[in-house]
């Protein structure tokens, strides 16, 4: 059994990264969880405020800083939570997005390899290329992202940082013995989601619905066939669990992980299942061009993690959409000035 061991949450005041601490410091009575955050997000402080509340220390870092490679505490799991997911700003602003996708990766690496920790990183669907998902979309019979699914092409730049990341990763553990493992995650949804076109959607949906107000279909004809799987944050935070309880066994290691195809819909389909929860009809606008950075469509293949751990998601997606919808209305007033 592990004993006074620690796990260090990179990016736990965002979204994923504070239901993460949350749920190991009460799944893991053996283990202190700490966070490190920037806390640069609208809502950053919001989180921090969660964690305080659930005993949980952040470190106000910057982590491709030189601040965090002197950080004294050395941790047995870094959990790296960080990134900035938003696809668009790969365009503004290329030179931030490498810094907090990639120079973060680095430092974690660095950090990792003084302290001897292993590493559990959170990659992204979005490392496939953009043309793999427009042939998915195409096909009457849709295979699914695996990790055998081609990467290379195009991806966006947060998609290049992202893989180029996993590839970071593979070099330090075949040069220091770092041992990690890689989860390529699509959409992840639940409570402390502030919703975003790009981040969030789904919570941004429903909390649009809740509150009656004009939303679009953005591409591909403006009606809303885009798909996706969704994975609910708690299904998410169980695998994390395993994976650290059962390490020493399986490591160097990438999976893919989400919703599958029995939580997947597109996105007409969610604004029907939002009109029913919310029993509002807010108009919806219609934009037929479709950005060059969007894909149609992503469902996760789960075969291989479910192999490995006998983990497959557990909450379906009605349940997903009644318990943020529940959320949202808990925190309405709260939270509006972070949609």
């Amino acid at each position: 059994m592990m004993k006074n061991k620690s796990i260090l949450i990179t990016g736990g005041c965002g979204f994923v990264g504070t239901n993460l601490a949350i749920y190991l410091k009460k799944e893991l009575k053996n283990f202190s969880v700490y966070s490190v955050d920037n806390l640069k997000k609208t809502y950053s402080k919001f989180n921090l405020n969660i964690l305080k509340k659930n005993k949980i220390i952040n470190y106000n870092i910057d982590i491709s800083s030189k601040k965090f490679l002197k950080v004294k505490k050395k941790f047995t799991f870094v959990v790296d939570c960080s990134a900035d997911p938003a696809v668009e700003n790969s365009r503004k602003d290329s030179a931030n997005v490498f810094n907090n996708n990639l120079k973060t990766t680095l430092n974690i690496l660095e950090k990792s390899k003084k302290d001897k920790s292993n590493l559990i990183f959170i990659s992204s669907s979005r490392i496939y290329p953009i043309d793999e998902s427009n042939k998915k979309f195409k096909l009457k019979d849709k295979s699914y992202f695996d990790e055998k699914t081609n990467t290379d092409g195009i991806k966006t730049l947060y998609g290049f940082t992202k893989y180029a990341s996993e590839l970071l990763i593979k070099e330090y553990s075949y040069i220091f013995n770092i041992k990690y493992i890689i989860n390529r995650s699509g959409i992840i949804t639940g409570p402390l989601q502030f919703g975003k076109v790009e981040q969030g959607l789904i919570s941004l949906w429903l909390w649009r619905h809740l509150n009656n107000l004009k939303l679009k279909y953005i591409g591909y004809g403006g009606k809303g066939y885009q798909i996706r799987d969704i994975l609910y944050v708690d299904d998410f935070s169980s695998l994390i669990k395993k994976q650290i309880l059962t390490f020493s066994k399986i490591n160097n290691q990438l999976f893919c992980i989400g919703g599958g195809k029995g939580n997947s819909l597109s996105l007409k389909q969610l604004t029907n299942k939002c009109q029913k929860l919310t029993n509002n009809h807010p108009p919806i606008g219609s934009v037929k061009k479709t950005s060059k950075y969007d894909i149609p469509f992503f469902i996760t293949s789960n075969k291989k993690i479910k192999k490995f751990y006998n983990w497959s998601p557990r909450t379906n997606i009605n349940i997903i959409l009644k318990k943020n919808l529940e959320w949202l209305k808990k925190n309405n007033k709260k939270i509006k000035k972070f949609f």
